[in-house]
């Protein structure tokens, strides 16, 4: 099966893993959904920067959002659940891979995560029971928004970071 169709199929799984499982054990399947991508897809050395930095800056965009009062989880908190932070790092495993052709040129990021961005919170949102005291119009149209800059914003971190890698690998070796 190509790589490309086996890291959507890993994202989807992990998606849904964690809007049902929400911080219950069944998390540890997104977890899975992860190390099977590293280890067929991609790898840790060639990734992992990218990974670390989508998921602390989605997660800080996120709880953000939450602390201005777009979402509600039902119990007062200042930080995104964590079943909600591992879908940013999900995400990331899908930018040199099923998304690539999202990257370039940069309008179709933009498109993809002015449409996708939001189906994606308001499927997750309905799912998992989360609110959105703005209402569910005001909350899609800020999140299009937010996602249309977004999307091009990681694949530029996707783009440095294996412009870096590759560089690092071009390098000679030193012993």
């Amino acid at each position: 099966m190509p790589k490309p169709i086996v890291n959507a199929l890993l994202f989807l799984l992990g998606w849904l893993t964690c809007v049902l499982a929400g911080d219950s054990p069944w998390l540890l399947l997104a977890g899975v959904a992860l190390a099977v991508h590293l280890r067929w897809t991609s790898s840790w050395a060639a990734e992992g920067k990218l990974l670390l930095s989508v998921f602390l800056a989605g997660s800080a965009l996120d709880s953000f959002l939450l602390n201005l009062g777009v979402f509600d989880f039902g119990t007062p908190r200042r930080l995104i659940p964590l079943w909600l932070a591992l879908q940013w790092l999900l995400l990331a495993t899908t930018l040199n891979h099923c998304l690539a052709w999202s990257a370039r040129p940069w309008w179709r990021g933009s498109l993809l995560g002015a449409i996708g961005g939001p189906l994606s919170y308001y499927a997750g949102a309905r799912i998992a029971g989360v609110g959105l005291p703005l209402g569910s119009w005001p909350t899609l149209a800020l999140l299009a928004a937010i996602w249309a800059l977004v999307v091009p914003v990681l694949h530029g971190f996707a783009r440095l970071y294996r412009a870096q890698y590759e560089q690092r690998q071009r390098a000679p070796r030193s012993t």
